[in-house]
């Protein structure tokens, strides 16, 4: 399965489930809720096959061996409790979580000083997470980049627990001048603008780098409006560690981004290296948390990066929304 064919399928247990699901954990709590998981967590791992081939793939990369049937389910649970935890997390219940944080201090720095920065994630854990410090620095502000249109079900249920979040959203579904301009403003606002940089879109322009012993496709988009932008890059990860915990990560990666026009194709091979090498740190230490559940390794013809203007910063896929 590729990515198009993971972002077509349609979202499991449809719009009743999802919202049931939403109405039990705000009514009944989050140990209730959780305890809905395991059915959840049967439910995808026998019906799903698609999902469960990718995720057993993926196992077997990480582990350097073969896996069982109690890590696939494992690994989708954990992608359940994560799901399940963004109505907490986004209905403003922090007080919920253990949330432990690290590397804020930089990140706060450039704010404080009306710096916008924009705030790299992954499809590794909860992107949500990011809400913590937004709940703690509520003069913060945070604009995040979505595709409306996918997975409408979840969207629609997020949108109506946190206004204020759904408002600041920039649209990725949008035209790429348009997202190149929002995301342009949100900075000058002094905005942190987060959005995800691991997964590609079918002729998207990408860029391969090794991923758990083998070549992987990433999009070079969100790079070349680094570039473009000349906004600094903070990287961020929000690793789910089992019950309530969760550690939020923060790591500068670049003050500016350079991209010279003579050097286009080598400059972008670098920095999306130096990116996967700490995805691959981190996936490490959380390998539960991978939530592309799709052959992440079925590489694609991607654009050669020698081919690639500053004009492409633009255009293609820089969209968050995590697959729910």
């Amino acid at each position: 399965m590729t990515p198009a064919d993971w972002k077509r399928r349609p979202e499991g247990g449809g719009r009743r489930a999802i919202r049931l699901i939403g109405a039990i954990a705000r009514r009944g709590g989050r140990g209730i809720a959780r305890a809905c998981l395991y059915p959840i967590t049967v439910y995808f791992f026998c019906v799903r096959g698609a999902e469960r081939r990718a995720s057993r793939d993926y196992l077997q990369r990480v582990f350097g061996q073969r896996v069982g049937a109690w890590h696939i389910a494992r690994h989708i649970h954990t992608f359940a409790s994560t799901i399940l935890d963004r109505v907490f997390l986004l209905a403003g219940r922090i007080n919920l979580f253990d949330i432990h944080s690290a590397g804020t201090e930089p990140l706060l720095r450039m704010l404080d000083q009306g710096q916008g920065v924009l705030v790299f994630g992954s499809h590794l854990g909860s992107f949500d997470a990011l809400r913590a410090l937004a709940r703690q620095r509520p003069d913060l502000k945070l604009r995040v980049l979505l595709d409306r249109s996918h997975n409408a079900a979840i969207t629609e249920l997020l949108d109506e627990l946190d206004p204020t979040l759904a408002a600041g959203i920039i649209d990725a579904g949008q035209d790429g001048p348009s997202i190149a301009l929002a995301i342009q403003q949100a900075l000058q606002e002094g905005a942190m603008v987060a959005l995800l940089v691991d997964r590609t879109r079918p002729g998207e322009t990408a860029v391969s780098a090794p991923l758990l012993g083998s070549e992987a496709v990433f999009p070079a988009t969100p790079w070349l409006l680094a570039g473009v932008l000349k906004a600094p890059v903070v990287l961020a990860f929000g690793l789910y560690r089992g019950g309530n915990r969760y550690d939020l990560l923060f790591e500068p990666f670049a003050t500016t981004v350079d991209i010279p026009r003579a050097r286009r194709s080598e400059a972008l091979a670098a920095l999306v290296h130096d990116y996967v090498g700490r995805l691959e740190h981190h996936l490490r230490s959380a390998p539960y948390n991978w939530f592309n559940f799709y052959d992440f390794w079925q590489t694609e013809n991607p654009t050669p990066a020698a081919e690639l203007r500053p004009a492409d910063a633009g255009r293609g896929h820089t969209g968050t929304g995590q697959r729910r």
